[in-house]
Formats: C-alpha cells, sequence, structure tokens
C-alpha cells in the first residue's frame, strides 16, 4: 500500500472510529431518542449538527466541480440552498416545533386528521430520502474509489457497509453529535486546502480576499484560448433555467424532511430560531469557500496541466484517470494536452485539488476524511427520516399502534439497512451526478411538500381534501417534468433540475380550489393552527389568548 493510500485510511478510520464511538455512548434505548433525540438538543450544537447535516456529498465533494464547470450559474446553487433556510426558518420550523411531533409525516397525519395524508406524505418522505441518499453513497464511492484507486462502485459497496451499521446504531440521538463532529472535521478539511493554495498561488492565506483577482485571471485566459469568460452569467444555461434552480432548491431545502426533523430535536420554537441562525453561520463557511476552491482548481489546471507534454503529466493523473472520473485525450495528435482535451468530472474536482497542487499527503488524507464525513452525516439524517417515515408513521401509526417500544426500534433498524442496501445497488451506476441528483430530491420536496405545509400552517382554512389533492399533484407533476426534461422535452428551458418552479404553483393552487371546495376542517383544527402563531408560553384556544398559566391575556 503506498504511503498517499495509508495516510487517507489511516485519517479515515480514525474518525470512523470516532464516529461510531459517539453513536454508541448515545446509543437511542427509546423512539423518542430514536426519533427526535429527547427533544434536547441545545441551539447552538443543533445549529452545527443541521451544517454536518446539510453539508452533503454534494455540497463537499460536487458543489465546487459544479461552480468550476458552470461559472457564474453554478452561483443558483449556493443562493438558492442557503435562501432555503430563511424561508424555513422564519415561515416553517418554530411553527412545525411547537406542534410536538416527530415527523413530517407525522404533523401532516394529525393536522388535517388524516391517515390518507398521513400514508402519503410517509411515501413521499421516503422517496425524496432515498433519492438523496443514492446521491450520498455515489459520494462515498468516489473517495472510496480513488482512496484504493478502484472504479467508484467498489467504493459505493464499501460506503454502503459502513452508513447502514454507523446509522441504525444510534438513531437521531447519536446521529446528531455524530453529525457536530463531521461537521468540525469536513469544514476543516475543506478550508486548510483552499487556505494553502490562496498562499501557494497568490502569497495572501485569505482565500475569501484573494480568488477574486485569480478568476479575473481565468477569464484572461479564457479570451486567450477563444471560451466564454468563466464569470460571463448564463452562458452555460438562460436566465429560466438559473431562476428555476434558484427556487426549486429554495423551497426544497425549506421542506426537506430529513432538514426539518433537525428542528424538533431543540427545546422550544426560540430555539428553533436560534437552531436556524446557528446553521445559517455555519453553512456559510462552506459555501463562501466553494466560489474559492472552484477558481483556485480551475487556475491550477488551466496553467500547469494544460499545456503540459501527454507523456509528462503528472502521476496523479493515472489514478483518477481509474477511477472514470478524469478523462484525457490527445484529440489532435500533437503531443501537448490542451485545456480543451481534459474532461473533469464534476464529483472529482474537490477530491483531486490537493493532489494537483501538490498539498501533501496528510491534506489529501484529511480532504479524503472531510468528503466522508460529508456523506455518512446526510446519509445518516436521511436514514433516520426514511426509517422514522417507516417504523412511525406506517408500521406504528398505521399498521400496529399497539406496538412496543423495541418492536418499533427493531423496525426503524430495519428499515434502514433494506433502505441503504437498495440505494447503495443503484448509486453502482447513478442516474447523474451528485448535484444534480440531489436537486431531484430537492425538486420532489418542493413539489410535494412545501405548499402543504406553508398553508397548513398560516392557513386555517385548509383540509385534509385540499392536501391530500396537493401532494398527489405535486409529486406526479415534479416526476413527470424531470422524465420529460431528461427525455429532451423542456418548457421555457427549463432543465430537469429546476423541476420544482413547475410543480409548486401548480400544488399551490391544486390545494386552494381543492380545499374551497370542499367542507372546512373542524374548528378544534383550526384553533390548532392559529395557536402555532403564538409563543410557546401562550395558547389559543375558545377564540382568546391565554397564558399557559390560565389566564387570560389581552387579545
Amino acid at each position: 500500500m503506498e504511503m498517499q493510500t495509508f495516510v487517507s485510511l489511516g485519517l479515515i478510520l480514525a474518525t470512523f472510529a470516532l464516529y461510531i464511538a459517539i453513536a454508541y455512548f448515545n446509543r437511542a434505548k427509546q423512539t423518542s431518542e430514536f426519533y427526535v433525540a429527547s427533544r434536547g438538543i441545545p441551539a447552538f450544537w443543533n445549529g452545527m449538527a443541521i451544517g454536518g447535516d446539510w453539508m452533503s456529498a454534494a455540497s463537499f465533494i460536487g458543489m465546487a466541480g459544479t461552480l468550476m464547470a458552470l461559472g457564474y450559474d453554478g452561483l443558483a446553487y449556493i443562493m438558492g440552498w442557503t435562501g432555503g433556510y430563511l424561508l424555513l426558518t422564519f415561515l416553517l420550523a418554530p411553527q412545525l416545533r411547537k406542534y410536538g411531533r416527530f415527523t413530517v409525516p407525522e404533523f401532516i397525519g394529525d393536522r388535517f386528521d388524516s391517515n390518507t395524508a398521513r400514508l402519503i406524505s410517509a411515501i413521499a418522505t421516503i422517496i425524496i430520502s432515498f433519492t438523496y441518499v443514492i446521491g450520498q453513497l455515489s459520494g462515498s464511492g468516489v473517495v472510496i474509489g480513488r482512496l484504493f484507486s478502484i472504479p467508484a462502485a467498489y467504493g459505493t459497496i464499501i460506503g454502503v457497509v459502513i452508513i447502514a451499521v454507523y446509522a441504525s446504531l444510534g438513531g437521531m440521538k447519536g446521529v446528531t453529535w455524530t453529525q457536530v463532529a463531521q461537521y468540525l472535521i469536513l469544514i476543516i478539511a475543506y478550508i486548510v486546502p483552499i487556505v494553502f493554495m490562496s498562499l501557494q498561488i497568490t502569497g495572501n492565506p485569505l482565500p475569501w480576499l484573494t480568488y477574486g483577482n485569480v478568476v479575473n485571471e481565468i477569464g484572461a485566459l479564457d479570451r486567450e484560448l477563444g471560451f466564454t469568460e468563466y464569470f460571463a452569467p448564463f452562458s452555460e444555461s438562460d436566465r429560466s433555467q438559473f431562476i428555476a434552480l434558484m427556487f426549486t432548491l429554495m423551497v426544497g431545502t425549506a421542506a426537506l424532511p430529513h432538514v426539518i426533523v433537525r428542528f424538533y430535536t431543540v427545546t422550544t420554537m426560540k430555539a428553533a430560531r436560534w437552531s436556524g441562525a446557528w446553521a445559517l453561520m455555519f453553512i456559510g463557511f462552506l459555501y463562501l469557500s466553494a466560489p474559492a476552491y472552484a477558481a483556485f482548481s480551475r487556475f491550477i489546471l488551466m496553467t500547469e496541466v494544460a499545456g503540459q507534454p501527454i507523456d509528462q503529466l503528472p502521476s496523479w493523473t493515472t489514478n483518477w484517470v481509474d477511477t472514470g472520473l478524469l478523462e484525457i485525450a490527445d484529440t489532435n495528435g500533437d503531443g501537448i494536452l490542451d485545456w480543451s482535451e481534459i474532461a473533469v468530472g464534476n464529483d472529482m474536482v474537490v477530491m483531486a485539488t490537493p493532489e494537483i497542487a501538490n498539498l501533501g499527503m496528510f491534506v489529501i488524507g484529511l480532504v479524503a476524511a472531510g468528503a466522508m464525513a460529508a456523506a455518512l452525516s446526510t446519509a445518516g439524517g436521511l436514514l433516520i427520516t426514511i426509517s422514522s417515515s417507516f417504523a412511525h408513521d406506517i408500521y406504528y401509526r398505521l399498521m400496529n399502534p399497539t406496538a412496543t417500544d423495541k418492536k418499533r426500534l427493531n423496525a426503524g433498524r430495519i428499515a434502514i439497512v433494506a433502505s441503504t442496501i437498495v440505494a447503495g445497488i443503484i448509486a453502482l451506476d447513478p442516474p447523474g451526478v451528485i448535484t444534480q441528483i440531489v436537486a431531484w430530491a430537492f425538486g420532489l420536496a418542493g413539489g410535494t411538500f412545501f405548499p402543504v405545509l406553508f398553508l397548513g400552517v398560516w392557513w386555517k382554512r385548509m383540509n385534509k381534501q385540499g392536501a391530500i389533492a396537493g401532494m398527489l399533484v405535486g409529486l406526479a407533476t415534479t416526476l413527470t417534468y424531470i422524465f420529460l426534461a431528461l427525455g429532451g422535452i423542456t418548457f421555457l428551458g427549463i432543465q430537469d433540475t429546476g423541476a420544482g418552479i413547475i410543480a409548486v404553483p401548480v400544488n399551490f393552487l391544486t390545494c386552494i380550489i381543492v380545499t374551497l371546495l370542499t367542507p372546512a376542517p373542524a374548528q378544534h383544527l383550526q384553533d390548532d393552527v392559529v395557536d402555532l402563531r403564538y409563543p410557546e408560553q401562550m395558547t389559543y384556544k375558545n377564540g382568546e389568548v391565554w397564558m399557559n398559566d390560565g389566564t387570560e391575556e389581552d387579545k
């Protein structure tokens, strides 16, 4: 085993040991610990856990590569994903926390007093989370594949085994504290390489201040080579796709079941709001760094790899060609590797850049450990969501209401292992790059859930007929548009990754029209909705606002 592989493997195994130790120490012994960590996580640490949960393989591995390939047009990912947290923090998270349920399907089932709505939302949650977890397993395959210089598919199989064991052990309580550790590891692993690259290229260790100058130099190189400039707006996609993608990611973020459930793990509505604020800060560290990563990587490739004799390329190129994520071909036969003759897979950029920039084996190993932390942290949250949707909302609430805690926990763990294996099989030959697969999950979440959750919290007249129709129509519209777009049929140039901008308005209209054509919900359900708008120390009942100690408050 070469020294680099040994160092990388050692760092990854050390972090695995840390995660499993944390999961074991915080293992769930009852259902409230397994699903919502007994609602006892402080806001600061929950915000960091949200950051770990959120910084998926798509963000860690795929984001910089997407920005490197798309330039300005890739910023839709950053703006959409970040903006969605503002929607969630201000419009949904505190209210959903006050309702006090375990899962999104449970909120929808109880809010609309409908087991049909509960079942539909549980199935939709499993579809969304399943789609998302395919991207994470694909990401773990990229890391492990490079580590052992084997095809990414074999790396995925190894990742499936590790994730299934780790996620089924601790439940939400264990996953929360491992996500805190994973966030710290992944953010250090992400920032260290760009600090070194900034020093290497500009002499300044603050990449956030220096990468603008590097972008200008890339623009000059693009002009020299006759390419569209890296930072030119809408060169890789048109304006409608940019807006559609940003909107899809924004509403998808606000409606993702595995993100929403993180806000159920805190003690109060106020803590839910603060969790969102802390999460935005922790997420911002990576998203403000991704454009610098993309610019430095592209600059080094353009200046130090392109233009070199094809038979004198650095050794790292052979390793990445073996994974299938890098293609090099001297198409014009001049013996020189031109920029146009390099095909860099989006998903290899972050992993390969420390090698490209010759940053040393410790940094390369650190990035590998950070990438695995990103894939594991999000996969853990997703698998808990799939598990709770099946074991709590379908098995316990619909199939076996008398099930003991032990039976419910076992059902949840079986669901985790089964879904990991099936998702892993699909991830062996993923249907798209990581960021694309993840964008589909966001489209499905926004198209299915966002209108129903928003109207369920803010419109007391909203009823079960509207919710059921909205979810079914929204899910069907999103899936249909994704498949049509993949087949080349699009509307206004909107691609498969922007399907949410079609599905969300259709879902809203369906919810409103069907609700207005059917009877209003029971008065106690309407009162419950109004009650969500008040702080936890206040309760709305019988048309009046009361303090929780029973004293009447002026309305």
